[in-house]
């Protein structure tokens, strides 16, 4: 099985208050997006799953206009939330006071059978709460590892409460600009197996007697890569890091062939070549449209997935 991932992060506000959902009623917008996608039949693709990604404010209309659909349209079709909190509702346990937070039970009782964990940005958002109490952890290696160890374990526990909630997890892990270095190939290469492993290892470890049936899948990020005006890895830097992840999952965890997608932006220019990669089980889109106004529209998705499929 193959997986396309949409994230379509905080598209539930409208251009014109700052945001980039195309309408003023974003409700109206995601709607029409599940419909187009029922009607592009992305639901029927062949090896091939697609999962939509929603802001918690989009998740119920998502969730509505697919359960409506007939089961072989959607049957490749899903929607999973935007990460959920790392302590969970049960009987007997916590009800819910957990204000502000998503808890795994909730996204589970809407329906969702995905939830994105560790994405670089929830990442760094955990890593700016500590800077808050320590502003020079960044300046001392000892405190950034400390707090990079912290933030996976915070990472782990959401994943725990996902997988406990039988819903699949799509885990992101990725070096930064800082941690691959500037050192020769050979150098980086180290750096960057270091940061995988430690990811990899601290949010799986603890959680794999919580897998069964439900499926973990990894996307892995270039952080030092992403953003407009930044240079995207190569087939071979890509091909080298989901190759390491594979073997580090299946020496240290006992997990084999776990699925690697592609979380540096997957694109119609690039879909060939991800697709082209052996170890790479897929990607994760974002933006179909780059220039302004930028966006995400179905028809580009489609064109993206097209293009995948022809390799």
């Amino acid at each position: 099985m193959k997986y396309i991932f949409i994230n379509l992060k905080r598209f539930d506000v409208s251009r014109a208050k700052g945001g980039i959902c195309p309408q003023d009623d974003a409700v109206s917008w995601i709607h029409g997006v599940m419909e187009e996608s029922l009607a592009y039949d992305l639901g029927k693709l062949e090896g091939i799953e697609v999962v939509y990604m929603l802001p918690e404010s989009l998740l119920s209309t998502g969730m509505n206009v697919l359960t409506k659909a007939h089961t072989s349209d959607r049957k490749n079709l899903s929607i999973g939330s935007q990460s959920v909190y790392r302590k969970d509702i049960e009987p007997g346990g916590n009800f819910g006071a957990f204000t502000s937070n998503l808890p795994a039970a909730a996204v589970k009782s809407l329906g969702c059978t995905w939830s994105i964990i560790g994405h670089s940005e929830e990442r760094q958002d955990k890593l700016e709460i500590m800077e808050q109490f320590e502003p020079t952890l960044r300046q001392h290696e000892a405190s950034y590892q400390q707090a990079m160890a912290s933030v996976n374990h915070l990472m782990s526990k959401e994943v725990a409460c996902a997988l406990k909630q039988n819903l699949h997890v799509l885990l992101c892990i990725g070096e930064s600009a800082e941690e691959k270095g500037e050192g020769t190939w050979e150098e980086q290469k180290v750096n960057i197996k270091k940061v995988l492993k430690a990811q990899l290892l601290q949010c799986l470890r603890d959680n794999r007697h919580l897998l069964g049936d439900n499926k973990v899948v990894i996307g892995y990020e270039p952080i030092w890569a992403i953003g407009p005006g930044k240079t995207p890895p190569e087939k071979p830097y890509i091909a080298f890091v989901s190759d390491y992840i594979k073997t580090c999952a299946k020496e240290e965890l006992g997990i084999d062939n776990i699925p690697v997608v592609y979380g540096g932006g997957l694109k119609e220019a690039n879909a060939n070549m991800i697709a082209s990669i052996d170890t790479i089980d897929g990607g994760l889109v974002a933006l179909t449209n780059f220039e302004q106004p930028i966006g995400f529209e179905v028809a580009s998705l489609k064109k993206i997935i097209d293009q995948y499929q022809q390799v």
